[in-house]
């Protein structure tokens, strides 16, 4: 998402280019451990903090929300579940909460961008004016809802009822199954459940096919979409309604920004499959070679094309780019959310995801570990967003040089996260007491972001110290002087 000026003065947030995130969502069959994964790349600007945020349940009389990024307003509820959430560093654009977990163990990220075609919404055009825009959906959504279906009903009835300014894919997860929903006009949308065995990757593109209208297991949808298209003649009547067909885009921009992701992420789950990073026939729904761990989840969302010939890291490919990369300078923060029976786990990567780490906090906490409070435009130390960032930085200078110290410090912080958590795990087992277990959370995120910190503090000073070797300013005759 980019930030323009609109209209009047007035600060509204609108789509330049072809830049925003990547997904993954995956059932629970299809994963090691039985748990349902999803997450999300958020993708902005290479200098925009994010922080983390655990906002506690309340109640507010007069519950309304007027967004900073249009004249959309809503009456809310209000009764307010506590949830989690990843702010923007400042609210003046608005909110972007992006994705979190709210007390009802119900998992949300919002969104993936997307794009309609011309033909669908010159018959519904979005309502940039007063319609509602990513950055309200956690806000409005999120707090509200005890099921991953009812989160779907509910911001279905808000595009129905306000319109949508733009098109959007949000994920939704409870403990029993995955969606993911796409808005695909200034009125319509459509959601399907991931199978219990299969997984899907989504890049910036309206993805789901085809729509079975007589299945409300697996689909749901707007009001009389399909009377729409039909009206409007905008699919045969006679052929299955593929969503992705009648909504979507199918241009030269899709086949070097969008599709490669999709691939990359489907050759990595799904060697065994065949396809071409510029098809346009790269199945929504995909199934896993093999059981997926929450480090392959990881690995998708960080990758850049890793041992391919398409490599952003290669000194080849630097200036010289073919496809866009899942993991690239604009990620703000990468998420996973993972949910396997009452056990919740925000897994958090500040920046960009190859140069982070994933630390798994747990959602439920009241209190925000220190330096993921803060963090503004401009660098500052005691952010944990620019302590992530700087450690890229650096490492950027010489990727082949300094990888290695990135790679080492990523692997011991890993495992040492993993530990920690599950040494933290075993103290809840037993625990019913919600303020001993609110206590054991709070002391666990602490514990777990200053591992992180501290290790990344000292690969930062470790390079700086490495890179004083660097500078253009040395000069050779004898080695003595």
């Amino acid at each position: 998402m980019i930030l323009q000026k609109h209209g009047k003065g007035k600060i509204m947030i609108k789509k330049v280019g072809r830049s925003a995130c990547t997904s993954i969502l995956i059932g629970k069959k299809a994963t090691i451990d039985q748990s349902i994964i999803i997450g999300r790349n958020e993708d902005c600007k290479t200098a925009w903090p994010k922080h983390l945020a655990f906002n506690q349940h309340q109640v507010k009389i007069n519950n309304i929300f007027k967004s900073k990024a249009n004249k959309f307003t809503i009456d809310l509820p209000s009764e307010i579940f506590s949830y989690s959430s990843t702010p923007e560093w400042t609210d003046q654009y608005g909110l972007f909460e992006e994705d979190g977990f709210n007390e009802y163990h119900v998992a949300m990220s919002a969104t993936e961008s997307a794009y309609a075609n011309e033909r669908v919404l010159a018959c519904d055009p979005f309502n940039e004016e007063t319609g509602i825009l990513e950055e309200a959906m956690i806000t409005v959504v999120l707090p509200y809802i005890k099921t991953a279906r009812d989160g779907i009903k509910r911001l279905g009835n808000i595009v129905e009822t306000h319109g949508a300014a733009e098109a959007n894919g949000i994920l939704f997860a409870d403990k029993n199954e995955a969606w993911y929903m796409e808005i695909g006009s200034g009125h319509h949308w459509v959601a399907q459940r991931i199978p219990d065995d299969s997984y899907a990757v989504v890049a910036n593109q309206l993805s789901i096919q085809i729509i079975d209208f007589n299945d409300s297991d697996n689909f749901m949808y707007s009001n009389n979409i399909n009377q729409f298209v039909i009206d409007h003649n905008l699919w045969p009547q006679d052929k299955p309604f593929d969503f992705r067909r009648i909504f979507g885009t199918h241009d030269d921009s899709d086949l070097t920004y969008n599709t490669p992701r999709v691939w990359i992420g489907q050759k990595i789950l799904t060697p065994s499959v065949s396809n071409q990073p510029q098809s346009f026939e790269l199945p929504f729904i995909q199934k896993p070679d093999h059981p997926i761990s929450i480090e392959d989840a990881q690995r998708v969302l960080s990758d850049h094309y890793n041992g391919t010939p398409y490599d952003l890291t290669k000194a080849k490919n630097v200036n010289n780019s073919t496809f866009r990369p899942i993991s690239i300078a604009t990620t703000q923060e990468s998420h996973l959310l993972q949910l396997k029976d009452q056990n919740m786990t925000q897994w958090l990567a500040l920046g960009i995801a190859s140069q982070s780490v994933y630390i798994p906090f747990y959602p439920q906490g009241t209190i925000v570990p220190n330096l993921f409070k803060y963090g503004k435009k401009e660098y500052s130390a005691n952010s944990a967003y620019w302590v992530f960032k700087l450690a890229g930085t650096l490492v950027d200078r010489n990727w082949a040089k300094y990888s290695p110290y990135l790679i080492n410090t990523q692997k011991e912080v890993r495992y040492t996260l993993k530990k920690i958590r599950y040494q933290y795990d075993q103290k809840l087992v037993n625990e019913t007491q919600q303020n001993k277990v609110i206590d054991i959370v709070n002391q666990a995120n602490k514990e777990m972001a200053q591992v992180a910190i501290k290790a990344f503090k000292k690969l930062i000073s470790q390079l700086i110290t490495l890179q004083t070797a660097d500078s253009p300013l040395s000069f050779k005759i004898d080695p003595n002087l």
